[in-house]
């Protein structure tokens, strides 16, 4: 499927009807973009599918853990988004669909790699190690961002759009002039790619010849702006006007999305310079709990997207090579399970957010505008304190909070 913006599939109207020349009449018409080459190993119907440049041959153990990242990892988002449903976390975004673009990418890196998210990638942190519950204490609003990122050369979350991948180019080029070997990869989104912040991540580290792995989670849609609105020609070959390559792979699947990660990481080390990853995928859920994605795109959009799904066409993979029974499923349900106690747990064991926090640090010596919107907003607070049951910590039933 070539990727088009409306104008160029729309002819524009300039006004009343005019006669057309001949010799225009006969014009040949405008050659659109090259039909975009996709990277798949796994297709939906789970069936192995081989490619010359990409080949990989993951053990049976290999296979039923990716599987187990997959499965644990949708679980988790679950549980996030019932959570900020019942009024525990103030946000989520979901990465619903998004599985296999994450977890085939995140465990193509090597602990000494480096990794600059985006608020999203919460299936890469599973894979770098990062402790699932460690992610939900910015979204309730108690902390900063939750870890380390030194423990697991993982980044914090970047909520700004796009300014992570200048953060990534900056590193990247910094470990050439410390001579190492690592490589670094910077998460970001179709709409993501329209900001100057990533253009000129791009310039930087193809001039610099820096060691990062661009990869694009094409979703499909920028909250409710689609990708046709975003770019003329499919993602990946914008990599080609900066002067390195770029790549699509199916984000459906785990194994492609692996494997040409690997490659892009390899290629880095070697000093090739950067590359752009394109996992085409589809972003199943709300761009976050605050939207409602019914609003701008179609029943039946989700419905030819849910046939893709990467979860079940590695299920049916394991089962058509017999590399997994119902035993294994059955354990990894259970453990599901109790991830998602754990993650319950967790969240509701974390002190409430201060909502005067907010004003703290705007600035360093404190300001005048911020002071008084610091006292409205506690005059506004305080306007609550006659409510029934504020005073004990209990509703109107008089049930505990």
């Amino acid at each position: 499927m070539t990727v088009e913006s409306s104008a160029a599939r729309k002819p524009r109207r300039t006004g009343g009807t005019k006669r057309v020349s001949a010799a225009k009449k006969a014009a040949p018409a405008r050659p659109g973009p090259s039909e975009p080459q996709l990277v798949q190993l796994l297709n939906p119907e789970g069936e192995r599918v081989p490619h010359p440049d990409f080949a990989f041959d993951p053990t049976p153990e290999e296979l039923r853990g990716y599987y187990r990242d997959m499965v644990l990892t949708r679980r988790f988002d679950a549980e996030a988004t019932a959570l900020q449903r019942q009024g525990e976390l103030g946000l989520w975004a979901s990465l619903l669909g998004q599985e296999a673009a994450q977890i085939g990418s995140g465990r193509a890196l090597r602990d000494d790699d480096y990794v600059f998210p985006t608020y999203r990638e919460h299936g890469v942190a599973w894979c770098r190690g990062v402790d699932p519950t460690n992610l939900l204490g910015m979204f309730r609003g108690v902390n900063n961002g939750g870890w380390d990122p030194r423990s697991n050369n993982f980044h914090l979350y970047t909520i700004v759009i796009g300014s992570q991948t200048l953060h990534a180019t900056g590193y990247a080029m910094g470990i050439t002039k410390d001579g190492a070997d690592s490589a670094v990869i910077a998460y970001f989104g179709d709409g993501a790619s329209s900001q100057g912040d990533v253009a000129e991540s791009f310039t930087f580290s193809a001039v610099y010849n820096a060691p990062v792995v661009f990869f694009c989670q094409n979703n499909q849609w920028a909250i409710s702006e689609p990708t046709e609105r975003q770019t003329r020609v499919p993602l990946y070959q914008r990599a080609q006007g900066y002067g390195f390559p770029g790549v699509r792979v199916d984000g459906n699947d785990v194994l492609a999305c692996l494997a040409v990660t690997r490659w892009a990481l390899e290629r880095a080390r070697r000093g090739e310079g950067p590359t752009l990853v394109e996992a085409f995928t589809y972003r199943m859920g709300a761009h976050t709990t605050s939207d409602d994605p019914t609003k701008y795109r179609a029943d039946d959009e989700r419905a030819a997207w849910e046939a893709k799904d990467p979860i079940l066409r590695l299920r049916r993979h394991l089962e058509r090579e017999g590399h997994a029974d119902e035993a294994f499923f059955a354990a990894l349900e259970e453990e599901s399970d109790v991830l998602a106690k754990r993650v319950r747990e967790a969240v509701r064991s974390m002190p409430d957010p201060d909502p005067m926090a907010m004003f703290d640090n705007v600035y360093a010596d404190g300001h005048a505008l911020v002071d008084e919107e610091r006292a409205q907003f506690a005059a506004y607070q305080a306007s609550f304190a006659d409510a029934p049951g504020h005073a004990t910590g209990t509703d109107a039933h008089g049930e505990g909070h």
